[in-house]
């Protein structure tokens, strides 16, 4: 049996993706407001790359009612099974300047809402940033906190408390939400993503996710005992080399660095970044970055194909989040981004070569796709068997498990010396100081 699946804020569909290799949902609708990425559905369903006649709608979801979403495809509200999404993200991510719901992109977050309430999806998953956790509904800069203590709304969590409140508050069907903080590097993708995966439903089913399957060498113990974290039966992360093995790109798609960033690059081998370059150049092409303490590991990064690639960015030709070629000094194509993220080779994308580059950047890993998949059909499975009867209702608090999410920062210089990472090299990611624990929010 096949179940029934709407697509929200559906991008170059990886998580659409991930749902379909598991064989388990046909995909109905997909709804996104970027004219591009829904020619990038509509290629793909035509091709029938995805589920045939799966229906696009181009629209904004703040205007486009949910109730006409199911009367066009002749459902009614709790026919559909799983309805899944990505809200954008840039407003709690911690990588740039954080808006919170100030900013209008965060009140997708309550769009996403308002489908769950109209459809009653047996199943919603959402996706979303790692910062979304931390993310406060009214920013205070970090220069005044101390000034007064925090209000309620300015504590980090309150977005998630109130739409976890409002969730709980919603009319008609009750349901019940977990999330999981995980990195799709520990599921075997090629690359070092942080993500956040709400997985809600209405039966009180209490969903658990999969321990890791991959983890660094130097965690993995070839022939020692304990349990799956302590390194036993864990594979190898996959590598960059991985990704792009037997890849036939002959007409490469790449928005490249300058010539004035490539006269940098040039001089950055394999596996290292800034570090490698002269004092006199790191101050020349940093300028005042190069002062900053912290978060300037991307500067002028060459990547090397013995480790997973960093996460990707909506565009890999900026200085400071370069995503270099290992060997040629270019900038990775969108068929190499589109490998990274573990989009088929048959996956057609549409768009100006940027719109290309930030739908896969964007994008969920697809293997996180199919992890989820696999998490949700297994609990659809065992609530049919039960005749979709509820489990015994709890007052339980919305939970956060984190599941080795983090990877802490692989050495770049060590005792006055460039950390070269190489073939044979004894450079290596730091073991995690925590393997997985729950927290209450709320």
């Amino acid at each position: 049996m096949k179940y029934k699946v709407v697509s929200l804020f559906s991008g170059a569909m990886g998580l659409d993706i991930g749902l379909h290799q598991t064989e388990r949902f046909d995909l109905l609708a997909a709804i996104e407001k970027v004219p591009a990425f829904c020619e990038t559905a509509r290629i793909n369903i035509a091709l029938g790359n995805i589920t045939p006649d799966a229906t696009v709608f181009e629209s904004d979801i703040c205007a486009l009612d949910p109730l006409d979403v199911l009367d066009r495809l002749k459902l009614k509200p709790g026919d559909i099974d799983v309805l899944v999404g990505g809200p954008p993200c840039q407003s709690f991510s911690t990588a740039g300047r954080r808006g919170t719901v100030q900013d209008p992109r965060g009140t997708l977050l309550w769009q996403f809402l308002r489908y769950v309430q109209v459809l009653q999806p047996k199943f919603f998953v959402m996706e979303n940033v790692r910062g979304l956790v931390s993310a406060a509904l009214k920013h205070r800069p970090i220069a005044e906190r101390k000034l007064r203590p925090l209000e309620l709304e300015e504590e980090p969590g309150s977005v998630l408390r109130l739409f976890a409140k409002d969730l709980a508050d919603l009319n008609g069907a009750k349901y019940s939400m977990e999330a999981f903080e995980v990195n799709s590097v520990n599921y075997g993708a090629p690359q070092i993503r942080e993500r956040v995966l709400f997985i809600g439903n209405r039966y009180g089913a209490k969903i658990s996710f999969p321990d890791p399957t991959h983890g660094p060498v130097s965690e993995i113990q070839p022939h020692g005992g304990g349990d799956l974290f302590s390194g036993k039966n864990l594979l190898p992360w996959a590598t960059l080399r991985d990704a792009l093995s037997g890849l036939n790109d002959p007409d490469p798609q790449i928005v490249d660095f300058s010539e004035r960033k490539k006269g940098y690059l040039a001089k950055i081998p394999p596996g290292t970044n800034w570090r490698s370059l002269s004092e006199a150049d790191q101050k020349e092409s940093m300028g005042k970055a190069w002062f900053a303490k912290g978060g300037r590991s991307g500067w002028w990064r060459r990547l090397t194909y013995d480790l997973p690639c960093p996460t990707l960015m909506t565009l890999p030709n900026h200085a400071s989040t370069s995503l270099c070629h290992p060997e040629e000094t270019r900038a990775l194509s969108v068929r190499e981004y589109a490998r990274v993220q573990e989009f088929p080779d048959y996956w057609k994308f549409s768009g100006k070569l940027a719109e290309q580059y930030t739908q896969i950047g964007n994008a969920v890993p697809t293997r996180l796709g199919k992890v989820v998949g696999e998490v949700v059909a297994r609990e659809l499975d065992d609530l049919k068997r039960r005749r979709w009867k509820c489990y015994p209702t709890t007052d339980e608090p919305f939970k956060i498990t984190y599941v080795q999410s983090h990877i802490r920062t692989r050495s770049w210089f060590k005792d006055g010396q460039v950390e070269v990472w190489g073939d044979g090299g004894d450079s290596s990611y730091s073991l995690p100081k925590t393997k997985k624990k729950s927290k209450n929010i709320g």
